[in-house]
């Protein structure tokens, strides 16, 4: 089904609204059929929360100045239930509402892999990263990496001719780091770039979490190529592991500190890649696989208000069962042996009054 210009407009209300997140954004969309019904329904639901104020969604004009600005740059818009939304990405516990693209967004639907590693690399370590790059593109994957220095860029240099993607944490106009300003030019003209944040956001330090997702959620696979124990690249590699990614490693000497994160990986049952043969070794039986598919219209319950009365019920029951560390929704749902659809919408009223969190891969903490 495809999206009218008002209900993408609206998924882009509601997913810049405060304290709407991916989790509670495709909540929403299920259990209201619309962001136009959802964005309506956000004051009294934040209410119910338990919300002083009621919350208030992010304005039409305010909307469509954002994607405004976006069109004057060439950047295009991508809403959950675009029929082109990346197939990987859409089937994520939860996917990025709205994505900005910048460049050629038919490399999305391609298959890809990541390419994350140390941002102080060594030049063997980044001949590596450009070489295996290539070989990649020549495979016909799409490299997909995240623009920083070190492996991130050579894996994108390595990948130009034949396609790359950079993800950003900042706005698509946010180059970073400065010196890649003419790599960054070189994959909008060549390649594309990609950010779930708006034109004009600088990148803080909580949106690299946010990117690594994306990184990893649009591929097959992660490569990581150099990486010490403390390492953002780490965190890529696991949240690849929690998307049911394949993981690969590169070894090192074990006296190289950026081969420790690499080599540990390896110990927890990463795939050892010394080349181009492991990759497409490990990866045969999942190129060509199908991706379960969201369309973000999901139909409404039958009846709401039944729906509204057992969230009633169950709201301060799942407060109560809520601590400051992340725990699986699932268990609450199994300690409170309520319907999986009531005991979220209890979840989804809290996290809008800003009482909770909800986290991608199946979470949720109390704040």
């Amino acid at each position: 089904m495809s999206l009218s210009p008002s209900e993408r407009r609206d998924r882009l209300r509601l997913a810049r609204t405060e304290n709407v997140g991916p989790v509670a954004f495709c909540a929403l969309l299920a259990r209201y059929g619309s962001a136009e019904r959802a964005l309506a329904a956000l004051p009294e639901l934040s209410r119910r929360g338990g919300r002083a104020s009621p919350l208030r969604p992010v304005s039409i004009a305010d909307a469509e100045a954002e994607m405004d600005l976006a069109a004057k740059a060439g950047a295009s818009l991508l809403v959950v239930g675009d029929g082109d939304y990346p197939k990987r990405l859409a089937a994520l516990d939860a996917p990025p509402p709205a994505l900005w693209t910048l460049g050629h967004r038919s490399l999305l639907a391609k298959p890809a892999i990541a390419m994350v590693g140390a941002r102080i690399a060594s030049a063997a370590g980044q001949r590596f990263a450009r070489g295996l790059a290539s070989q990649l593109g020549v495979e016909g994957f799409v490299v997909v990496s995240g623009l920083a220095r070190g492996i991130d860029g050579a894996a994108h240099e390595g990948a130009l001719p034949t396609g790359t993607i950079a993800v950003l944490a900042g706005g698509v106009d946010d180059i970073y780091p400065p010196d890649h300003a003419t790599l960054y030019h070189r994959i909008a003209e060549a390649g594309l770039v990609v950010s779930e944040n708006p034109m004009g956001r600088t990148a803080q330090a909580r949106d690299f979490p946010r990117r690594n997702r994306i990184i990893s959620g649009l591929s097959l696979g992660v490569v990581v190529v150099e990486a010490e124990l403390r390492s953002g690249s780490l965190i890529t590699a696991r949240l690849a592991a929690e998307q049911g990614r394949e993981v690969f490693a590169v070894p090192g000497s074990p006296l190289e500190p950026r081969a420790r994160g690499t080599n540990e990986l390896i110990r927890q049952g990463a795939v050892l890649c010394e080349g181009l043969d492991d990759i497409l070794r490990a990866l045969e039986t999942l190129r060509d696989a199908d991706e379960p598919e969201r369309d973000g219209y999901a139909p409404p319950p039958s009846d709401p208000a039944a729906l509204d009365a057992a969230a009633d019920a169950l709201r301060g029951k799942v407060e109560a069962l809520l601590s400051p560390t992340p725990i699986p929704r699932d268990e609450i749902v199994r300690a409170l042996q309520a319907p999986p659809a009531a005991v979220l919408a209890a979840m989804v009223e809290l996290a809008l009054a800003g009482r909770a969190e909800l986290l991608p891969g199946g979470l949720i903490a109390k704040l």
